[in-house]
């Protein structure tokens, strides 16, 4: 587990791990099956971009556009699942204040940054300078041997999108401070995740919000559960989980 900030701080015991990714930062961690992550906006505007790999076979990765079309929405929200390439759940919404989160819009890049709140690099601004969400996702991606390439569409939680007339997205609201979104690991999972702007932020200055995270042990799935229920693609899901664990 890598420190990114100065002020990132962690609490670890045998049942919780407790953490909190400082704005514009990034990180990374296998969360294994039976796990559940809770991320915690505290300040309000936050947005929390992830990406999800079998950390056993690298090449199995998120899949945005299947997890969207199998489940009939444009949104992710409780009661929904994430898939992999393969066809197997990385993990399920359980819990979700916030109600809306989106897996289109990927990530801010450099230019975004410095188009919206100005050109500040390391080497002139050191750690004042503004970060991107596609660089931030490439150093952790590197710490696996993964690269540019092996990047996918993200999940942006905390951050809702809509259209206008002539099909024009933009960034329509996002989470206020408490906010809160819990994920259950039906699979081991590498997850990768930064705190950089969504690439459709229109803030007048660089937003640096703070992101909570809580790892716990999550409780059993039982047979009327509300995301393996939710429709007949997310019990095929759960199958093909199942059967990737079998015999372990």
């Amino acid at each position: 587990m890598t420190q990114t900030s100065k002020n990132y701080h962690a609490l670890v015991n045998d049942k919780v791990y407790r953490t909190t990714i400082p704005g514009a930062s990034h990180w990374s961690t296998m969360i294994r099956k039976g796990t559940q992550l809770n991320i915690k906006d505290l300040n309000g505007g936050a947005n929390l971009a992830m990406l999800f790999f079998n950390p056993y076979q690298l090449d199995e990765k998120y899949n945005a556009p299947d997890t969207l079309k199998c489940q009939h929405t444009f949104k992710l929200t409780q009661g929904h699942c994430l898939y992999s390439d393969m066809g197997r759940i990385f993990c399920s919404v359980i819990e979700d204040s916030f109600g809306w989160h989106e897996s289109v819009c990927g990530n801010s890049h450099a230019s975004h940054i410095e188009k919206q709140f100005g050109k500040r690099d390391y080497q002139t601004q050191h750690n004042q300078w503004l970060q991107n969400g596609y660089d931030s996702f490439l150093v952790e991606l590197a710490k696996y041997g993964l690269k540019a390439q092996d990047m996918a569409a993200n999940v942006n939680w905390f951050s809702e999108v809509s259209s206008d007339d002539n099909g024009n997205l933009s960034l329509s609201r996002q989470s206020q401070a408490g906010d809160n979104v819990t994920l259950r690991f039906e699979m081991d999972t590498l997850v990768v995740m930064h705190t950089c702007p969504h690439p459709l932020s229109q803030a007048a200055e660089y937003p640096k919000t703070p992101i909570a995270i809580t790892l716990s042990q999550a409780d059993h799935v039982a047979m009327n559960d509300a995301c393996m229920n939710h429709c007949p693609e997310n019990q095929r899901g759960f199958e093909n989980n199942a059967l990737y664990h079998f015999g372990l």
